[in-house]
């Protein structure tokens, strides 16, 4: 008799507490996990746990991975048989939940960690395998956003970084996980089931950082917000700026003041990942976001052969058939400071692998982007002599106005790199006879093409590079973000090294970026009939410059050469179609 009392005060605490904890998982996460929280990651665990559908907007470095690893722990030990699936667009961004499950939750929290581990039967991650088991037969597995995801089933769905998932894979496959809800043993008793009110509801959760205002996933969170604040029940949505983060001691407010404070902060980048603003556009955008970021398409780098200690991991693919490799440079020599009238002064060089189609036209592929500030003119002509021998260049393009000419004049005379012994040739102009007769040295290969623009100039390039944009004949790198996770998963020496080396790898997709926002904050104005573009107070537009001059030089590439080799091929064809006919007996 006794035992049987004693049992049923078990059973009775374990429903007091069961149903306060369900209540108040933040208060879980202390009495059981000992994990303390700060104030805005209780509200959160509390919302997601009364809420539905979550879309949270957070800034970096804010611990976003982390909250949602803690608050699907907390709900698979407190709803034994819980189905938890975690979707992003790749499986190793997706494993970041279950690797802070098993790095930190089950490792760093004392006897909460020794709790935690008591209940997790199994933990398993890999690059082809991702999944959590506890013993109460719940579990947490990682799936990736793709047509292979079919068949999965979840009671609730974690879409991390969720704008860079399709938005029909989300509709058609990720969303149709969520099937029958959660089946507790108790459901079999005949006095509970016909209860609609003991039905549990799936959830979705969606998270990232802010991204753009043109995309889906705007309109999604604008939905999300509508129906919270029209007090449809089960919505809530969130926006963590880094003001947030500041506040609660997760980020260091003078590192935000130093960020803020340099010459070649951009704010564009700023906004959307650090204030989880949307970015929108401005009436007298030049060039407009969504059309740049449908082509950033391309994964692989090339990288100098100086760029890393072990020299043996940059290889520089050989030129395809027909293949133009172009360098261009924009050329400031001043460095960038924010006290003085040059903040906004850099050189800029760009190589293009343009690549012949189908269409006899060429794809232009913007391989490598990089800055260089404060060198004088020896310096930079050095560095651009260097690229252009080691990217096996075909073509040079220099802005030779102004500060120009100086590299122009050490470009055309045979170059000595001290630090190495190397001499590189001199090089010639080939598109201004004038600039040409300025070079001395007999034979020297005519690859420079000499820019100097004027308002008709600038008003053709600009119209070009946008149709090459509109027209996808622009290819760029992919995001950093992408990158990232390209690299982890290509580069199996990329995680052993250290942050600054992987930064190194890292710098032509940033320098991308980079490019991607200073073409979007362009102006422009109509003078007579030519159109002016204007870079805004403080930004640069010397990556835009280099870029135009680039894409020009291609375009006139296009038209001597695959168009040339396009009309003999024609003229061989009708040749050979006369010639047939002459050779067929005379039928009258």
């Amino acid at each position: 008799m006794a035992n049987d009392n004693k049992q049923e005060k078990l059973l009775l605490g374990a429903n007091v507490w069961g149903g306060f904890y369900r209540e108040n998982p933040q208060r879980y996460a202390k009495d059981f996990l000992n994990i303390s929280l700060k104030s805005f990651q209780k509200i959160l665990i509390y919302e997601m746990a009364h809420n539905n559908h979550i879309m949270i907007w957070a800034c970096r470095s804010i611990g976003k991975t982390w909250i949602i690893a803690l608050f699907v722990t907390i709900q698979c030990l407190l709803y034994p048989g819980l189905k938890v699936c975690c979707v992003s667009a790749t499986r190793s961004q997706a494993n970041e939940v279950l690797l802070k499950i098993q790095n930190e939750f089950m490792t760093q929290y004392d006897w909460g960690s020794e709790n935690l581990c008591r209940e997790i039967q199994s933990c398993n991650i890999g690059l082809n395998n991702g999944e959590i088991k506890f013993r109460n037969g719940s579990w947490i597995k990682v799936v990736t956003a793709s047509d292979s995801a079919r068949g999965n089933r979840a009671n609730i769905l974690i879409v991390d970084e969720f704008p860079k998932v399709d938005q029909d894979v989300i509709t058609y496959i990720v969303k149709r996980f969520l099937g029958a809800p959660r089946q507790p043993a108790y459901k079999n008793n005949s006095e509970y089931q016909d209860n609609s009110d003991l039905i549990e509801i799936n959830k979705e959760i969606y998270t990232s950082s802010c991204w753009l205002e043109s995309h889906w996933s705007y309109d999604k969170a604008k939905s999300y917000a509508v129906n919270m604040l029209g007090g449809r029940e089960g919505y809530f949505i969130c926006d963590l700026p880094y003001q947030l983060a500041v506040k609660e001691g997760l980020k260091n407010r003078v590192e935000i003041e130093d960020e803020m404070s340099e010459a070649d902060f951009d704010d564009i980048a700023f906004r959307m990942e650090m204030e989880s603003l949307p970015l929108g556009y401005e009436d007298d955008a030049f060039f407009q976001f969504d059309t740049i970021e449908r082509c950033r398409k391309l994964k692989n780098a090339i990288y100098p052969l100086d760029s890393f200690i072990d020299n043996k991991s940059v290889k520089i693919p050989d030129l395809l058939e027909n293949e133009r490799r172009i360098l261009s440079v924009d050329i400031a020599l001043m460095a960038s400071r924010s006290d003085s009238c040059n903040k906004n002064d850099a050189s800029s060089i760009i190589i293009n692998s343009a690549i012949p189609n189908a269409q006899n036209t060429y794809i232009a592929n913007i391989v490598y982007v990089q800055n260089y500030e404060g060198l004088n003119t020896d310096e930079l002509a050095l560095i651009v002599r260097k690229l252009f021998t080691q990217f096996k260049c075909t073509d040079l393009v220099v802005d030779t106005g102004g500060q120009g000419l100086g590299v122009y004049d050490a470009l055309i005379v045979d170059i000595l790199d001290r630090s190495t012994g190397e001499i590189y040739p001199a090089l010639s102009c080939c598109n201004d006879k004038y600039m040409a007769a300025r070079c001395k040295v007999d034979k020297a290969p005519k690859v420079i093409w000499s820019i100097k623009a004027n308002a008709n100039f600038n008003n053709e390039i600009c119209l070009l590079l946008r149709s090459g944009f509109q027209k996808q004949k622009i290819n760029l790198l992919i995001d950093e973000r992408d990158a990232e996770i390209f690299l982890q998963e290509t580069n199996k020496a990329y995680l052993k090294l250290i942050s600054s080396q992987q930064m190194i790898y890292k710098m032509p997709y940033i320098q991308t970026t980079l490019l991607v926002h200073e073409l979007i904050n362009l102006q422009y104005e109509m003078r007579g009939t030519n159109i002016k573009i204007i870079e805004k107070s403080g930004k640069r537009k010397d990556r835009y410059s280099s870029l135009a001059y680039n894409y020009w030089v291609q375009n006139q590439l296009e038209r001597e050469t695959l168009r040339k080799a396009n009309k003999e091929t024609s003229m061989s064809d009708f040749a050979k179609q006369i010639q047939k006919i002459s050779q067929k007996p005379n039928m009258y």
